[in-house]
């Protein structure tokens, strides 16, 4: 694998979760600084060999808005 995609969004408790697509890797976190460390070591927990670990970490944040008709 050469690449892992999280999907990130907000957390209705404040912050943002992340989820990895395809991968039980999960991780939250108050800022989207912070939760980029979060998910770097909670890629490198999940694939402790360096030759399997995926090279590219790729967040797909969404935000959900409201529009009024």
């Amino acid at each position: 694998m050469t690449e892992i995609i999280f999907l990130v969004e907000d957390d209705p408790e404040g912050g943002y979760v992340a989820r990895a697509i395809g991968e039980s890797i999960f991780t939250q976190s108050d800022s989207i600084q912070e939760l980029r460390e979060m998910v770097k070591d909670a890629v490198h927990c999940h694939y402790p060999d360096e030759a399997t670990r995926p090279k590219l970490i790729r967040l797909h944040i969404v935000h959900d808005e409201v529009i009024a008709s």
